[in-house]
């Protein structure tokens, strides 16, 4: 494979030798105006389904430019198919937790509404924005998705009992963790509750389903930011790739 480019930008075209990347305004200042590329220097391409690709600068502008794609440089790796659901709270820790989540190996991330979250109002383009970023920056070649806001109840009355979905309750403080177990590669989800913790109802909705497990995060009540990046490390380590 050819050699890898320090300076990676996600973009939505597919990759191929050959293949041709236009550059819109924004990403030309990007790469132009701020890393000060120019006509014959490489970047790394990717665009969370064919791998990383090493492009050359073909035409460089102001407003716009031109890549060309010469070789690949790593291979597609997805993620194991785990989804992070989390309860939304002030801006920069849910930019945080988006973050986190992208950088360790969540496939898909939603916001999850429930009795006692108290947030601002969720905007995903933001969100999706900074998963791209932790993309970028830590050298994967998957972005997962970032769902719209999607109220607890309503989820769970959806929810595929094929899919286990590790819930974090704040209430097993203390107890020693049961451990995870079940087949590597099969569908798995986490539940990060909010603050002020799950309601009574909530709590005792989610002990009732078949294909939940509760799980404790140890002896100390976590943050919500710090609960998810534990939560994910416990389950990469038993289930996941790492």
């Amino acid at each position: 494979m050819i050699e890898r480019a320090k300076i990676r930008l996600f973009v939505d075209e597919p990759l191929g030798e050959g293949q041709t990347i236009p550059l819109e305004r924004d990403k030309a200042h990007y790469l132009f105006g701020v890393m000060r590329q120019a006509a014959g220097d490489r970047v790394a391409l990717f665009n969370g389904r064919d791998g990383e690709w090493t492009a050359e600068v073909t035409q460089a502008g102001k407003r716009n430019g031109v890549l060309t794609c010469l070789g690949q440089a790593a291979p597609q790796l997805d993620p194991p198919d785990l989804w992070l659901l989390f309860a939304p709270i002030k801006k920069a820790r849910t930019d945080f937790i988006v973050e986190k989540a992208a950088e360790m190996g969540a496939s898909r991330i939603v916001p999850v509404l429930t009795e006692f979250t108290n947030s601002e109002r969720v905007r995903v383009d933001r969100l999706q924005a900074h998963a791209v970023e932790a993309a970028e920056q830590c050298g994967g070649t998957f972005v997962p998705e970032v769902g719209e806001p999607e109220k607890l109840d309503r989820l769970l009355d959806g929810w595929d009992g094929a899919r286990r979905l590790m819930f974090c309750d704040e209430a097993l403080v203390g107890a020693a963790s049961s451990a995870l177990s079940g087949d590597v590669g099969a569908p798995w989800a986490i539940l990060i509750g909010p603050e002020g913790g799950f309601s009574d109802a909530e709590r005792k909705r989610l002990h009732a389903m078949g294909s939940a497990v509760s799980v404790s995060l140890g002896p100390r009540i976590l943050r919500a930011d710090t609960a998810a990046v534990a939560a994910m490390t416990l389950w990469q380590s038993a289930l996941g790739d790492w």
